[in-house]
């Protein structure tokens, strides 16, 4: 499918593909994902009566870059989208998805004002809020293997050291067929840890989301990834929690669309 561009406020072009005819709802990936990452989640939404659009966060994939980062470039990113997709035959309504990492845009796009109405997040990684805050000497680690060049040094080092996984899981990434486009977006990462900050909860910003808000977690992630979503929802002003049956980080599509479907529509 061809891509279409959304301009951001400060100009950078962010490529996005809609699946289905109806309300749209904005579906924003996690860390090391580019937007053919949700499509599987977007054709399931589309059977069910939703416009999906996946898209590529900056600097990945067919999206632009520009210097210097911030979290709310991202979240002038997502209300970029947003409104090149909202239509008048909709009612204006439009929402949005936000898986992990990509949560965090959601919530910084609607604390900015973003016109959603509704997000449903799932499992965002505050996982201060469950007694594991961000290790800053990890993410310094990361962004200087980013700096020198070293990408898939630093794919490994986050998915070990920030991510917490095991040995063998790393191992079988990076013999994965996914590896080479993982290392093509590693630069990325200092991005999430940005939006991540200390993994504690973000108190104004989640205070400032006056939407609707569903928070869902798998039942199979670490009870850390569950507890943190579990903190989210509580912390939000308008927000209910729920879990569901899966994997570790992930529900399979066909699960996950009615639930999604059925609180944006509410």
């Amino acid at each position: 499918m061809t891509a279409h561009f959304a301009t951001s406020s400060d100009g950078t072009g962010i490529a996005f593909e809609r699946f289905g005819d109806g309300p749209p709802v904005v579906l924003v990936g996690g860390a090391l994902s580019v937007r053919g990452a949700g499509v599987p989640l977007a054709e399931e939404l589309a059977g069910l009566g939703l416009s999906a659009v996946v898209y590529d966060r900056r600097g990945r994939g067919d999206s632009g870059d520009t210097e210097p980062y911030a979290p709310a470039r991202e979240a002038e990113d997502l209300a970029a989208v947003v409104a090149a997709v909202r239509r008048e035959e909709d009612g204006g309504q439009a929402y949005a998805f936000g898986m992990s990492s990509g949560g965090l845009v959601v919530l910084e796009g609607a604390a900015r004002g973003a016109s959603l109405s509704r997000i449903v997040l799932f499992e965002p990684p505050f996982t201060g809020a469950a007694g594991q805050p961000q290790d800053p000497a990890r993410v310094a680690r990361l962004a200087e293997l980013v700096g020198r060049g070293e990408r898939g040094e630093a794919v490994s080092h986050f998915l070990a050291e920030i991510i917490g996984l095991p040995p063998q899981a790393v191992e079988g990434a990076r013999r994965s067929p996914a590896w080479e486009d993982m290392k093509k977006i590693a630069h990325t990462l200092c991005y999430d840890t940005a939006l991540l900050g200390d993994a504690t909860l973000p108190d104004e910003t989640l205070a400032a989301v006056r939407v609707p808000a569903l928070v869902l977690s798998s039942d199979e992630s670490t009870p850390v990834l569950q507890e943190a979503s579990r903190a989210t929802a509580e912390a939000l002003p308008h927000a209910e929690y729920r879990s569901l049956p899966g994997a570790f980080h992930q529900v399979p599509p066909e699960d996950l669309a009615p639930v999604v479907r059925d609180f944006l529509t509410a």
